[in-house]
């Protein structure tokens, strides 16, 4: 299989969730009554998943796929022997394994895939499109059920805890081990009511489950948050879903408990705290006095970081829409594989 044909398969899927959700084709009615009783499916079987932000990870996902973007992506990658990979997925996200299997696919290798239980329906059926489009890559695609088998690499994304174990087993080989990371974003106090109703995206989006979710915001010193929660607003639906409600109630209550302080607006607590890693239903805040104290901050944490949103850097609303040269942890994936 040539490149650009791996190139033209991944094309077509990004057209099709495209014309899914915009206008569809009668001759791929199949194709989308399957891929509408999938959301559905999903969400029953992980109540995180909730309709429209799995569509929303779907528009992102097509979004990667334009064809000129994938193939300057491209450019590195030569041809030779495929050799396979093994991809362990984690499942805190819709499709969050997607651009590791997208770049071991590209770049010509087989994907050894271990899915998460909690997302392991919707990556089947995108690769059933891909082999739809390009039947080749039916032999470049196998699912790991229990132990992996044989393998060459490992892309493997997990928790602090889990990244230990996956470095104690997969150590020998050839790897890139991710473990938990956060995304902050820098407030000036400027911040139009617009901006902060974009940022509310980027706070509960997948309900702050991701590790591009904002998860921390870094205010001036006498900051006020009341633009911030009438700007957010909108986003009050999150409450209503169980699996968010329950967390909110329980750090609500513990909070009360031990007389702590904290912001809250009925369905989001913001807390001063020096952590870097909110809990569900929580957003954490910490005051600067200038931009030396906030750059030396950052550069602390830059280890523990994915992303920063902020005027200077990635705009408020657009974490979690990465372009395809965004690769996790900063370590570029596609550049890994062309080098085994």
């Amino acid at each position: 299989m040539t490149l650009k044909q791996r190139i033209d398969g991944f094309v077509q899927v990004g057209l099709f969730i495209n014309r899914h959700f915009n206008e569809q084709r009668s001759s791929e009615t199949q194709l989308h009554q399957g891929l509408d009783k999938l959301i559905e499916m999903a969400h029953i079987y992980n109540n995180w998943f909730i309709p429209e932000f799995v569509k929303e990870s779907l528009i992102n996902v097509s979004s990667l796929l334009k064809e000129e973007a994938l193939i300057q992506f491209s450019t590195p990658i030569k041809e030779k022997n495929p050799k396979t990979i093994a991809v362990i997925c984690a499942g805190n996200i819709p499709m969050v394994c997607f651009h590791d299997i997208l770049c071991v696919l590209l770049s010509g290798n087989i994907a050894l895939i271990k899915l998460s239980s909690d997302d392991n329906l919707l990556m089947p059926f995108f690769l059933k499109l891909l082999t739809h489009y390009e039947p080749k890559f039916e032999s470049r695609i196998l699912f790991a059920e229990g132990k992996l088998g044989a393998f060459d690499a490992v892309i493997a994304t997990g928790s602090n805890n889990t990244a230990g174990h996956f470095k104690f087993y997969f150590g020998k080989y050839p790897h890139i081990i991710r473990k938990s990371r956060s995304s902050v974003a820098v407030l000036t106090g400027k911040e139009s009511t617009q901006d902060l109703k974009a940022l509310g995206k980027d706070i509960f989006l997948y309900f702050g489950l991701g590790c591009r979710n904002v998860s921390k915001v870094l205010v001036p010193k006498g900051y006020s948050f009341n633009t911030f929660f009438e700007s957010i607003v909108d986003f009050g639906f999150v409450v209503n879903n169980k699996k968010y409600g329950n967390n909110y109630d329980y750090h609500r209550a513990i909070y009360l408990l031990e007389s702590m302080d904290f912001l809250d607006n009925n369905f989001i607590m913001v807390k001063e705290n020096s952590d870097l890693h909110s809990p569900v239903g929580v957003l954490y805040y910490q005051f600067y006095e200038n931009e030396t104290e906030l750059s030396t901050y950052l550069n602390s944490i830059k280890d523990d970081l994915q992303c920063i949103v902020s005027e200077k850097n990635i705009p408020f609303g657009y974490s979690q829409q990465p372009v395809i040269t965004d690769f996790a942890d900063n370590v570029n994936t596609l550049e890994f594989l062309v080098n085994l």
